[in-house]
């Protein structure tokens, strides 16, 4: 039974490993950093193939612009949009109406010598005639049987079928049906689309009898919205040559991706056209790798004329910021009569900005708590890491016996539960002070939260109790007088520890080998949290240790109970 259950469990659960790149990576010799704003590194030729593969590697993970183009939007429907060049052919079909004297409504077809019936008129040719023109045409031949009281509205109802042949590099290459007056996106999607990472987006031509009757630039279309409408005929050829050169570009852009160019070079300052630079990125990070050595250069973009910058193909080029940090944004909760934000200078420290806010009488420095969001990132990280190892320990259990199967089963589907509620904690980050705030040199970072208490009454307490709530304080009165007001202990209670959470974020551990001496030598003060801790219930020790040992970790960073 347990088998089965660690069977499926591991399926659901896979423990995260580091990727060969990221390892390749951390094993490269590190880089010579530059000590300008604009200069120029070059790497020693020792590891070069291994170099020269991480670079590729990072390159090729890039999405190639315009690879999305062709998801299936373009051969679904064909194009009946109002095309004023296009020229009437065989085998297209006109709506018709007449009225005035003459009345009539019908659907003709340009018969094999490019004319239309009109009745009561005769044969019109209209083969080669422009949609702009088709109206101007049509009424000119009305007119010539009746002079002014009738009129005549001709519209392109379909074009004529045609099948063109798609081919160079594109997934499957082919002949392909379709109108006239499709697009060649059309006709492209059909043929399954560019090769990404080997044919062209900007040089598609349109060939006709053999000669090239135009050429296409993707990127015209996917950045202007512009794309040439030919009329096609039966027969043409549509040939997507191979990739031209290309740079890669990451970082702070708004599309980061693998661009293809024409000719030798390309300009910076193109690039980042392509790109979209976003406003926070300030330098640019180029790793040129077309010569023997790789090269890297570090240039800040306000200081530089971006247009003289040359890219060459291959070139992997990275917006970053890089900008010396110039004031903070610190958060003020809780009891004060100032404001909620106060931006600082970067390296202030806490004692500047209480000199900055105003108190109130109900205000309670001497408890201020600050959360910082690097310790909740980092008391998350390590909860995770426990929590991984314990569900490795939990899944990897072995049973000499099936009556030991059994219950190991349990007891690991009650753990695994635990593990899933564990993960969704998130811890406080809270940063414990070491004497009196008002006198305190710890440095203020970024989005750090200051919460000043008010002046507190009342004794909370929650955990494993009967019902949990907050008490009036009362001076002296004994720890375990709290928890018997508060209904007294719950069934899953584990008598033997107590945590006080005291205002100011500390914490004191209460075990039942000491309660008199901890009764004696423990105040209990306005504003403490009793929590009482539940006992976890599992046969193995070991896993009852490391369970234990998370619950009080999560208690501590979250003022928050997880049982099992």
């Amino acid at each position: 039974m347990f088998k089965s259950l660690k069977k499926t469990l591991n399926k659901k659960r896979q423990l995260t490993s580091l990727s060969f790149a990221l390892v390749a990576i951390l094993t490269q010799p590190a880089f010579a950093s530059a000590s300008s704003s604009n200069s120029t590194a070059t790497i020693a030729a020792a590891p070069q193939a291994m170099q020269r593969n991480v670079i590729e590697q990072n390159q090729s993970s890039l999405p190639v612009f315009g690879q999305n183009l062709f998801s299936g939007g373009f051969a679904k429907a064909s194009f009946k949009g109002f095309n004023p060049n296009y020229q009437i052919a065989v085998g297209d079909q006109l709506l018709l109406q007449m009225w005035g004297a003459y009345e009539a409504a019908s659907e003709l077809t340009v018969d094999p010598q490019g004319n239309i019936f009109l009745p009561q008129v005769g044969p019109v040719h209209l083969a080669g005639v422009t949609n702009a023109e088709l109206n101007k045409v049509v009424n000119l031949a009305v007119k010539r049987v009746y002079q002014s009281n009738v009129q005549a509205y001709v519209t392109l109802a379909a074009t004529q079928p045609v099948k063109l042949f798609v081919t160079g590099f594109v997934k499957k290459p082919g002949l392909y049906g379709g109108l006239s007056s499709d697009s060649i996106l059309s006709y492209l999607e059909k043929a399954g689309g560019i090769q990404p990472q080997s044919g062209s987006y900007l040089d598609i031509q349109l060939l006709r009898n053999n000669r090239k009757l135009a050429s296409f630039n993707l990127y015209q279309f996917i950045r202007q919205g512009k794309i040439k409408q030919l009329q096609l005929h039966d027969g043409d050829m549509l040939m997507v040559a191979s990739r031209q050169a290309s740079v890669s570009i990451s970082g702070l852009v708004q599309n980061p991706a693998q661009f293809e160019f024409i000719g030798k070079n390309l300009t910076l300052a193109q690039a980042l056209k392509l790109s979209g630079k976003l406003p926070l990125g300030s330098h640019v990070r180029i790793n040129r790798s077309a010569t023997e050595k790789i090269e890297i250069e570090y240039i800040a973009l306000a200081t530089s004329n971006l247009k003289n910058i040359q890219l060459n193909s291959g070139d992997e080029v990275e917006i970053v910021a890089d900008r010396a940090p110039g004031n903070i944004l610190v958060k003020i909760e809780g009891e004060h009569a100032g404001q909620a934000e106060y931006v600082l200078p970067y390296g202030a420290k806490l004692v500047d900005a209480l000199r900055k806010l105003p108190l109130t009488q109900q205000s309670s420095l001497k408890d201020l708590r600050i959360y910082r969001k690097s310790v909740a990132a980092r008391q998350k990280e390590m909860l995770l890491t426990s929590l991984q190892r314990l569900e490795a320990v939990t899944l990897s259990a072995r049973s000499s016996t099936s009556g030991e199967a059994q219950l190991r089963a349990q007891d690991a589907k009650s753990i695994l539960q635990f593990i899933d509620r564990a993960k969704l904690v998130e811890p406080l980050g809270q940063v414990i002070l070491s004497g009196n705030p008002s006198k305190s040199d710890l440095t203020l970072q970024q989005g750090d939260r200051l919460v000043i208490p008010d002046n507190s009454n009342l004794v909370q307490v929650h955990g494993e109790v009967m019902f949990p709530n907050a008490l009036e304080y009362q001076t002296n009165k004994p720890i375990q007088k709290y928890v018997a007001d508060a209904g007294g202990y719950s069934q899953k209670a584990d008598q033997s520890k107590l945590l006080i959470l005291h205002r100011n974020g500390r914490i004191t551990q209460i075990k039942e080998s000491s309660w008199y001496q901890s009764e004696q030598k423990i105040v209990m003060k306005p504003g403490d949290e009793i929590l009482v801790m539940p006992q976890v219930d599992v046969k193995n020790l070991q896993l009852a240790k490391d369970i234990t040992e998370i619950v009080y970790r999560i208690a501590i960073s979250t003022a928050a109970v997880v049982g099992l």
